[in-house]
């Protein structure tokens, strides 16, 4: 079959790189260049999502713990394993029994994993290993495993294995409309295709808007900031912010230290940046946890990322993490999609394909 695949995230080079490997001729089209908006903008973790247990996605997270370690076993290079520790204080939101049970969740739904379990670590421990963590009412906190990537490194790993399987992807090439039966509209020419996957993203309605098709699904598209921090990190964290219940990371990246993310819608026109408002958000909520506070001078470098998540609630922190996977004739459309799921959603595509064929 001849498949064109719109968009250039880790998604859509999933995609390329697995249709490629059953003998497809796979076109991929990137209206900037691969791997430079969404996939290389994120928090740089495999994992499950702790939080997302909060909200029933039980199915989502036994799906990304597999795919995490997958991801761990595959490209070692540009992949390592993470402890991180969730901190508990008197006046946390979360209590201690509350964090066990949703921790023994997690290690249930990552069935045999090749990495190890959650386990309670007492507050001397926790000071021993980072002396800056603010030791005023904290009773201990509990370290699990996931895992850390270079996103912008191991996204081209992957469009480098698209290639070497055959697939052709196309950058600075702006597809200006699709339709249903299989044809695409560049800047000079139409194209016809056995199939179109439209997985641009966060741009994936906008896509159907100007190709005037509709959809059941609609995409939120909420911004996440992070701050790269003037400090090592002697310790990975999920703190809590108390005044809204959202958690944060505290992550070590390239000798320094990197703190996200938030949740703020933002529109697909707006300049994609970390605001002065998010910027001093995490700032605060970092130096909670701190002894050695931080400034506005200590930040290196600060980025953001738009997530194309479906639309379910009018609360940000309350959007499911799900995907949805669409099919219109000779159009497949992907609503939402996490990093550390990229592959599962590729499969799943790819053998909907195949269906469709039979």
């Amino acid at each position: 079959m001849k498949i064109c695949i719109v968009g250039g995230g880790i998604n859509g080079l999933c995609c390329a790189w697995l249709l490629s490997q059953k003998g497809h001729e796979v076109h991929l089209y990137e209206k900037d260049t691969l791997v430079s908006k969404t996939s290389r903008s994120s928090s740089k973790l495999l994992h499950g999502g702790l939080r997302y247990l909060e909200h029933g996605n039980f199915s989502l997270v036994r799906e990304a713990l597999k795919e995490r370690d997958a991801w761990l076993q595959q490209v070692p290079s540009l992949t390592q394993p993470i402890r991180l520790v969730l901190p508990i204080y008197e006046n946390s939101n979360r209590n201690r029994w509350l964090v066990k049970t949703g921790l023994f969740l997690y290690n249930h739904l990552a069935g045999s994993s090749i990495l190890p379990k959650s386990k309670w670590l007492d507050k001397k421990t926790l000071i021993q290993r980072d002396p800056n963590l603010n030791a005023v009412g904290l009773k201990g906190g509990y370290e699990f495993s996931d895992g850390q990537m270079d996103d912008y490194q191991l996204g081209l790993w992957v469009a480098e294995q698209a290639k070497q399987e055959g697939a052709t992807l196309y950058e600075k090439t702006l597809v200006k409309t699709i339709n249903i039966e299989g044809q695409i509209q560049l800047e000079d020419q139409a194209l016809q295709y056995d199939q179109i996957i439209n997985i641009a993203g966060p741009w994936a309605e906008q896509l159907l808007k100007k190709s005037n098709i509709t959809s059941p699904y609609k995409i939120d598209a909420i911004r996440g900031s992070h701050l790269i921090i003037n400090r090592s990190c002697n310790q990975s964290y999920l703190f809590e912010i108390p005044e809204d219940k959202r958690i944060f990371f505290v992550l070590p990246w390239k000798t320094k230290t990197l703190i996200g993310t938030t949740e703020v819608r933002q529109g697909l026109n707006e300049v994609i940046e970390c605001s002065n408002t998010e910027r001093d958000y995490l700032l605060s909520a970092f130096n909670q946890y701190q002894t050695k506070k931080a400034t506005k001078n200590d930040i290196i470098e600060s980025f953001a990322g738009i997530r194309p998540l479906l639309s379910s609630s009018s609360d940000p922190r309350k959007i499911t993490r799900e995907y949805a996977v669409h099919q219109t004739g000779k159009l497949i459309n992907i609503f939402g999609g996490k990093w550390t799921t990229a592959l599962a959603l590729a499969n799943k595509v790819s053998k909907q394909i195949d269906g469709n064929h039979d």
